[in-house]
């Protein structure tokens, strides 16, 4: 099997979890292509058997390039078989790890035509020495307000890489 994994990312963090869905596929000996968004072509869809879409939010919402890669790609995407997954901080809370739970990915999928079989939610990781002061006095807001961390020296990584790696399973099986 051909696993495409695209993905949209704005620190990497969305990168990193590709990178284990990758690394478990071709632990099993599957090929996988890991892309950005934005550098997936037609003819790497059409060689794969299977793609999954991974992004991140920031602010409330995923990045443009994704809505548009999905409605660009809508039919290659819905002709085999498909998953997306969201990574973001509202997915540090357990009970905000489903998509009918998540508010930012039952939004999204509400605004594209494309439905995934398999939705994944994330939590994503708060660096905030990484941030210009922007972003990270605004995340520490955010963070403040949602009983987040908010030390501008942390690094904290929500991920349940448990959950990961029982999705990438689900993905290859």
């Amino acid at each position: 099997m051909r696993l495409l994994i695209a993905y949209s990312t704005i620190d990497g963090h969305t990168r990193e979890i590709c990178e284990r869905i990758a690394s478990i596929a071709a632990a099993e000996g599957h090929a996988v292509d890991l892309c950005d968004v934005g550098q997936v072509s037609a003819q790497m869809l059409d060689a794969c058997d299977r793609v999954v879409i991974g992004a991140s939010i920031r602010y409330g919402h995923h990045r443009p390039a994704v809505k548009d890669f999905i409605d660009r790609h809508q039919a290659a995407l819905a002709a085999r078989p498909n998953a997306f997954f969201s990574v973001n901080a509202v997915g540090r809370k357990p009970h905000k790890r489903q998509a009918d739970t998540n508010p930012y990915v039952r939004k999204f999928l509400r605004q594209i035509r494309w439905q995934p079989q398999q939705v994944e939610v994330f939590g994503g990781k708060i660096d905030y020495p990484r941030y210009g002061a922007f972003d990270r006095n605004m995340i520490r807001l955010i963070m403040w307000i949602t009983g987040g961390p908010t030390d501008p020296r942390s690094v904290t990584d929500f991920t349940d890489w448990t959950q990961v790696e029982a999705f990438a399973r689900r993905l290859i099986a």
